[in-house]
């Protein structure tokens, strides 16, 4: 590999969404994401993405208004998955079972664990720790 990709990182992940601000303010309440105050006006004045991040604008999901299909929804990505410490893990399946989400289906693969569930738009996401120990909780029925 080049050394020109060493390091390399995700910039975004593009999701539509029928509202963007809905969105925007579903994944803050789920997953503590909030708006980035330095891109705000691509969506204000350009109908362009509402940019959304939990590490300042690193990384960011960028939601995109407009009508789901079977290309926008699936052909984009299968799933997204987030890294949290085991702690985080814990206390975020408490948090999506008291939100509702669903399926929050928890899989124990014996060096991580993973919960999974999905937005209101049915984009799957993953919560998932490399801290198996501290994280261990009763997996779920069949995903």
């Amino acid at each position: 590999m080049p050394a020109l990709f060493r390091g390399i990182t995700i910039d975004h992940v593009e999701l539509i969404v029928p509202d963007r601000h809905a969105a925007a303010a579903w994944y803050e309440d789920v997953l503590g994401l909030s708006i980035v105050p330095a891109t705000e006006h691509w969506a204000r004045d350009r109908g362009g993405p509402l940019m959304i991040s939990g590490d300042g604008g690193r990384t960011c999901f960028a939601l995109f208004e407009g009508e789901q299909t079977d290309a926008t929804t699936k052909d984009g990505f299968r799933r997204v998955a987030f890294r949290v410490s085991g702690a985080e893990f814990l206390a975020f399946v408490d948090h999506g079972r008291r939100l509702g989400l669903t399926p929050m289906a928890v899989q124990d693969h014996k060096t991580t664990i993973s919960v999974y569930f999905r937005d209101p738009w049915g984009h799957d996401l993953e919560v998932t720790t490399n801290d198996h120990e501290e994280a261990r909780v009763a997996p779920s029925p069949q995903m």
